[in-house]
């Protein structure tokens, strides 16, 4: 008896060992043209076997990028795509750089530092003053959002002139927006769903389910 465990490995176990043992075979074929049938044929059952996958555009190209990794690149047959090289499969690929730079307040995040950095260079005027006014109150809702105590603008502005290094001027006598303004805003949205409409109705559906009973107790007394 054949265990799996003594046979060839799969290159890739979705396609079954059948797959390979017909791939294998393929290879062994020494007429040009008949192992170049035996390819094609070969890729259509690929395809029977994933039928969910023929609308993607690039699928008969997947299959036979497939037909030649389980090959081990070994099949020299005329493919209508590029053949694919083994290099681009064993290759690992380039770690991704993560960026060191601190955030002060990781609760801020470090957008809201690049829109600082962009305000800064403003002229001075009504506009880069306003664009100040929506920073804090920016501030105030990304502290709401992740705190749940209520904060003052004290703290709001505190924070401002750290990131800013007082680059940025801000008028701190006008308030900025309520925390419950900036708190859950699609919540104050929504309608109350009403679990008990009976309720709202003098108690409606309550003498109905007894009117109801009483003339079921009816029927079933006149049908004794």
């Amino acid at each position: 008896m054949e265990y799996n465990t003594q046979l060839p490995h799969l290159q890739i176990p979705e396609y079954g060992r059948n797959i390979q043992i017909m791939i294998e075979h393929c290879i062994t074929i020494e007429d040009r043209d008949e192992r170049n049938r035996c390819a094609r044929a070969i890729i259509q059952i690929m395809g029977q076997l994933n039928p969910h996958l023929r609308d993607i555009a690039d699928f008969t190209h997947k299959l036979w990028d497939h037909l030649f990794v389980i090959s081990k690149f070994r099949l020299d047959v005329d493919s209508p795509y590029p053949r694919p090289n083994a290099e681009t499969f064993t290759t690992k690929p380039k770690t991704v750089p993560y960026p060191a730079n601190k955030i002060r307040y990781k609760h801020y995040g470090k957008t809201i530092e690049r829109i600082i950095d962009v305000a800064k260079t403003y002229q001075e005027g009504p506009e880069k003053r306003e664009l100040s006014r929506l920073i804090a109150n920016h501030l105030k809702k990304s502290y709401v959002n992740w705190n749940k105590d209520s904060v003052t603008d004290d703290v709001i502005f505190k924070q401002f002139k750290e990131m800013t290094n007082n680059e940025l001027i801000i008028d701190e006598t006008s308030a900025l927006a309520h925390a419950n303004e900036l708190k859950n805003k699609n919540h104050n949205n929504q309608t109350p769903i009403n679990l008990n409409p009976g309720n709202n109705n003098g108690g409606n559906s309550k003498n109905r389910f007894k009117k109801n009973k009483n003339k079921f107790k009816h029927r079933n007394n006149n049908n004794k």
